[in-house]
């Protein structure tokens, strides 16, 4: 994408969006901090949960401003294993007044599969913990959050091709296209790395493959316009490069992370 449609910003999302016009954008993938204790460079982690969540209701008010009123807003939010109800309150906060719940997604890290020979597969990566109260944790949310529950998605877009290819001629609605809706269970694994600091030096990230996902299913291709509020080290904005995308914005209050996502979107570019 051309570098006047690529906007980053330093400073506080609650400063930058207000400067932003209503429904000027298409699009919202983020995931902000999980108010998990998680080291963050600029940020303190560990509010109150009543603190918190008004500052969710805060900075989602803004989003719903800036969102077009056939927009999607993909959340993705997780959790630690001795908190597991904290997704699901951030999610009843903002669905109070502000948006309408329209699907909800379940991003898998990691997965183990048995093929029909019985062969067990383990694909991904995951956190290990060591706990004889919970297993491991292998998989985040992504809400999908609109403000009327009514927005049309291409489906296809972000589908994948029948495993029983009969099904192409037998069932009417696939107009013989050989994809059908991936549905509601998306397996993306991190890239392997060899050095976080060097590599991945944010604490709390999301992979493209995610973004770019989202962008396919709301439908709207090249002509997209994408805004993450908390960039972080820069996964969207990389996937809007690489997508060729009509504008994206960006807006991170960690000048380091800044710097990070500017050098990966350079790079990728």
């Amino acid at each position: 994408m051309p570098p006047e449609t690529l906007h980053l910003h330093h400073g506080d999302c609650l400063e930058v969006l207000p400067t932003l016009g209503a429904g000027s954008h298409d699009l919202v993938v983020t995931s902000p901090p999980y108010n998990l204790g998680i080291a963050y460079r600029s940020y303190d982690d560990t509010r109150s949960r009543t603190e918190f969540l008004d500052w969710c209701r805060q900075w989602a008010r803004e989003v719903k401003r800036v969102l077009a009123d056939d927009g999607s807003f993909f959340l993705n939010v997780g959790a630690a294993p001795s908190n597991p109800l904290f997704p699901h309150q951030v999610l009843l906060a903002l669905t109070e007044e502000l948006f309408v719940l329209q699907n909800t997604f379940h991003w898998i890290k990691s997965i183990t599969v048995e093929t029909r020979a019985g062969e067990p597969i383990s694909v991904g990566h995951f956190k290990p913990i060591n706990s004889k109260r919970f297993v491991n944790d292998c998989h985040e949310y992504v809400f999908h959050l609109t403000k009327t529950g009514n927005v049309p998605l291409d489906r296809r877009a972000a589908g994948v091709p029948y495993q029983d290819k009969s099904n192409i001629a037998r069932w009417g609605h696939t107009g013989g296209q050989d994809l059908r809706c991936r549905g509601n269970t998306w397996f993306i694994p991190y890239e392997t790395i060899q050095s976080r600091d060097k590599e991945r030096p944010h604490p709390a990230t999301f992979p493209v493959a995610l973004v770019e996902q989202c962008v396919r299913l709301h439908g709207k291709g090249e002509a997209t316009r994408l805004i993450d509020p908390f960039l972080g080290i820069g996964s969207s904005a990389v996937a809007a490069t690489r997508m060729n995308l009509a504008t994206f914005t960006g807006i991170e209050l960690d000048e380091r992370y800044l710097g990070v996502a500017r050098e990966r979107v350079a790079a990728d570019s």
